[in-house]
């Protein structure tokens, strides 16, 4: 199975962008628990304009992440992997698991209790540490299953807004609400008229970010919906969504998920951090993530495949399909995102985000043992290039 440019460079810059991403994470953790740790924590929440940075970063930075993944949906969808229904059909009935399963059981340990609300963290899979943690095996990873993996991240991905924009939402005012579909349909407008210039989906899709930052719908969903008015055409090099797309790759990558991370993973781990990973919010989280979502996309998976539903794509195994699994039980950006707008009390986001990270690292070495043990004898063919 040959793998397309496109993908190719969606594959590698996600790639080197998760592997910046894991160093940004270890120096954050360690300035945050070194003699520096005041100072370090306390820059973060410095005042910029009536909110701390690390608001404006989740609030402003991550919308500008989050219409890069809309620019990425919308290419997957149109002329990608999930272009064609047989193809997307087995990722997206995987993702449908890997969001039950691991909601399933966050919820079996925290009903009744007041942190039932993060049911939506165990839920997200963090491709860019995903797909950086695939590629430690170099050239052992056969292109289905970097197909297969990068579906159902991106499959996830869209799922985990679904979840963002209908759960996670509050005090919903509904005449900024409506100046948010105002300017939305205005875009539309523009698009259905070939509008092919991209300034004014930017200027558009800033005012549609600040009518939903005082709309109640977290303002990171108007990234998602501004990449989906911007013109696809036919998605070559010239086409406004692709320049804007291959623009932001490297912004994003190394700046804005990096800075993310440094602002949300500079955590103090008091010593009693072991009490909070065995509380139900933590034990729902670890176990969600490292045993909910491998069972729930192995289950779902067999599931659509035994009764007829989809096939397994050429290539692919049973035992890639669990190794995919257990790589999707890398939460960490997506996960600690949903936390933030889960908890508002400091100890309810400490216990997430240690347990988050807790999952994501026993997650991550796990996938990556189990797939080299299990493709230890692979041998790559000469399909699995790059298609020129």
């Amino acid at each position: 199975m040959k793998l397309s440019k496109i993908f190719h460079d969606f594959f590698n810059s996600e790639k080197t962008g998760g592997l910046v991403l894991i160093f940004c994470t270890i120096i954050s953790l360690v300035l945050a628990n070194s003699s520096f740790k005041d100072s370090y924590i306390a820059f973060w929440n410095n005042d910029l304009n009536g909110h701390t940075y690390t608001h404006w970063i989740n609030d402003g930075l991550m919308a500008i992440f989050f219409l890069l993944i809309g620019l990425e949906l919308e290419r997957e969808v149109y002329i990608g992997e999930l272009s064609k229904f047989r193809n997307a059909l087995l990722p997206a009935i995987a993702a449908l698991g890997g969001v039950l399963v691991p909601a399933g059981i966050y919820i079996f340990f925290n009903y009744g209790t007041p942190y039932v609300r993060g049911a939506g963290i165990p839920m997200a899979t963090d491709i860019a540490f995903a797909i950086g943690v695939l590629s430690l095996l170099g050239n052992k990873v056969p292109s289905s299953l970097k197909i297969f993996i990068t579906a159902l991240a991106v499959i996830d991905d869209l799922l985990a807004i679904l979840v963002i924009a209908i759960f996670y939402s509050s005090g919903i005012s509904l005449a900024w609400l409506g100046g948010a579909a105002a300017i939305f349909t205005a875009m539309l407008v523009m698009n259905r008229l070939k509008v092919h210039v991209l300034l004014p989906y930017l200027i558009g899709g800033v005012g549609l970010w600040y009518c939903m930052l005082h709309s109640g719908v977290h303002a990171t969903i108007a990234g998602v919906l501004t990449a989906f008015v911007i013109p696809f055409g036919d998605g070559s090099e010239r086409s406004v969504s692709y320049r804007l797309q291959h623009f932001l790759h490297k912004p994003v990558a190394f700046i804005i998920v990096p800075i993310f991370a440094l602002a949300n993973t500079g955590l103090y781990i008091p010593p009693g951090w072991m009490q909070q990973l065995q509380s139900s919010e933590g034990l729902g989280i670890i176990v969600g993530l490292v045993a909910g979502k491998p069972i729930g996309i192995l289950l779902f998976s067999a599931v659509a495949v035994g009764i007829g539903i989809c096939r397994l794509p050429p290539g692919l195994n049973w035992k890639h399909v669990a190794g995919s699994g257990m790589l999707a039980g890398i939460g960490f950006t997506m996960s600690i995102f949903v936390a933030l707008l889960a908890f508002s009390e400091e100890e309810a986001v400490a216990t997430a985000k240690i347990g988050i990270i807790a999952a994501s690292v026993m997650a991550a070495c796990a996938g990556l043992l189990y797939l080299k043990i299990i493709l230890k004898n692979y041998i790559p063919a000469e399909n699995d290039e790059e298609e020129e």
